[in-house]
C-alpha cells in the first residue's frame, strides 16, 4: 500500500472556479446590478406555480420534463423531442462538451466569451481554443480559420456575454455554411429576447442541421435564476448523446412548473423586454455623455452594458468599481475575465438605473476634479 495522496488529473488542475458577480457591497446594497438578473423578478404566474407544487417536494421530479418541452414547443414551434432541459444553460454547455469531447480535441470559443465555456472545456480534457475578436464582437474568419482536424466543439453566444455584442444573421448562417459536417456548433442565445431588430435565434435551424445545437435559458427575461431551468434545441441524434450525460431528476419540479407557466404570461414578458430596452438605451445615453472622460459604453443587444474605460488618466475601472462598491451599487468588474478597463452593468429597475447613472457621473466628475 502506497502513501500517496489522491492526485486530480491534470486537465482539472488547470480549469478556474467560475467566479460569478458580487453579491455584497462595502456598504448597505443599494443596487446589485452584477449578475445580469431580472429586476423585475418573474411572472405573478410562476411564482404561484411554484407554490402549487410545493407540497410535492418528496416526489422526485419529471425526469424528461415533459409538459415543459411540451410548453416550448407550443411556444416556439418546435418538436418536444428536438427540445432538451438541464439545470439552467449551463448544464447542457457542460452536457455538450461531455458528449462530444475529450483529451486531444479543440474547442473553440472567442476572446471575451462566457467563462464557462473553458470551465466545460478543461472539465472533459479537451483544449480550448481561444480566437480574437474584433472590438469586443467575434469574428467568423477567425473562427473558420481556427478549424483544424482536432475541433469537435465551436461555442457562440449571440447576443454576447460579457460584451453585450450581436453578430448578424448573416454572419450566423456564414459561420453556420461554413462548418465541418463533423464539428458542433453551440449558439448560446441566453439573452435572445433583449435583441430588438434583425436576428437569427437558430431555433429552426437546429431541428434540421446535424451539427448545431442552439442553448436558451429561464434565467434572463423569465426573472428565474434561483431555479435553474434551461433548454436546448437540436438534431434527435445530437439529444440522445446529451441524454446519455443529463443528470437525472437535474431540473426540479418548483423550476419546471414556474417555467410553463412563466411561458403563458406574454404580457410581464412584453413587460420585461420592452423596459429593458428602453433603460438600456437611456443608460447608454448616459454614458456617451461622459465620452470626454475616456468612457465607451459598447452597444449592447442585452440586459446589461459593457464600459470600456480609457488605457490612462484620472478614471479606470478599477477606481469606478471600487467607487461604486464604496456607495452599494455592486457591478461586474471584469479583470478576472482579462478586461482591467472594463465594468459591465446590470439593466435594472428605473431606480436602480438611474442611481447608478448618477453615481458614474460623481465619480467622473469627482476624479476630474482630483487630477
Amino acid at each position: 500500500m502506497t502513501s500517496a495522496a489522491p492526485q486530480m488529473k491534470p486537465w482539472i488542475e488547470a480549469m478556474h472556479a467560475y467566479v460569478p458577480g458580487k453579491s455584497s457591497a462595502g456598504a448597505p446594497v443599494v443596487a446589485k446590478l452584477s449578475s445580469n438578473e431580472n429586476p423585475w423578478g418573474p411572472s405573478p404566474m410562476a411564482v404561484a406555480a411554484m407554490q402549487a407544487v410545493l407540497a410535492d417536494g418528496h416526489r422526485y421530479p419529471d425526469p424528461a420534463s415533459t409538459a415543459l418541452r411540451e410548453a416550448l414547443g407550443r411556444k416556439y414551434g418546435v418538436k418536444p423531442e428536438h427540445i432538451i432541459c438541464g439545470t439552467g444553460s449551463d448544464e447542457i454547455l457542460h452536457m455538450i462538451a461531455s458528449s462530444f469531447a475529450g483529451p486531444g480535441d479543440e474547442i473553440i470559443h472567442v476572446r471575451h466569451g462566457f467563462a464557462v465555456y473553458e470551465g466545460a472545456t478543461r472539465r472533459v480534457g479537451a483544449t480550448p481554443v481561444v480566437v480574437p475578436d474584433v472590438d469586443y464582437t467575434g469574428d467568423i474568419d477567425a473562427i473558420l480559420r481556427a478549424i483544424t482536424p482536432a475541433t469537435r466543439v465551436i461555442y457562440v453566444a449571440n447576443p454576447n456575454n460579457p460584451t453585450g455584442t450581436l453578430l448578424p444573421a448573416a454572419d450566423v448562417r456564414r459561420l453556420i455554411a461554413g462548418l465541418p459536417s463533423d464539428v458542433v456548433l453551440v449558439l448560446d442565445c441566453a439573452y435572445a429576447e433583449f435583441v430588438d431588430g434583425e436576428y437569427e435565434d437558430g431555433l429552426a435551424l437546429a431541428q434540421t442541421l446535424p451539427n448545431l445545437i442552439v442553448t436558451r435559458t429561464f434565467s434572463k427575461i423569465h426573472g428565474l435564476a434561483a431555479q435553474r431551468v434551461g433548454w436546448a434545441v437540436a438534431a434527435l441524434p445530437l439529444i440522445a448523446a446529451m441524454e446519455r450525460v443529463r443528470g437525472p431528476f437535474n431540473v426540479t419540479t418548483t423550476g419546471q412548473a414556474a417555467a410553463v407557466a412563466s411561458l403563458g404570461d406574454d404580457a410581464h414578458l412584453a413587460m420585461v423586454r420592452r423596459e429593458t430596452i428602453r433603460l438600456r438605451g437611456w443608460l447608454e445615453g448616459e454614458i456617451a455623455a461622459l465620452g470626454n472622460a475616456g468612457l465607451r459604453a459598447i452597444p449592447s443587444a442585452c440586459n446589461f452594458i459593457l464600459i470600456e474605460f480609457p488605457e490612462s488618466g484620472p478614471v479606470s475601472a478599477a477606481d469606478c468599481n471600487q467607487y461604486l462598491l464604496d456607495h452599494g451599487i455592486i457591478c461586474r468588474y471584469l479583470a478576472v475575465q482579462n478586461m482591467p478597463r472594463c465594468l459591465r452593468i446590470s439593466i435594472g429597475t428605473e431606480t436602480e438605473t438611474r442611481t447608478v447613472a448618477a453615481a458614474l457621473r460623481d465619480y467622473v466628475e469627482g476624479a476630474g476634479a482630483s487630477a
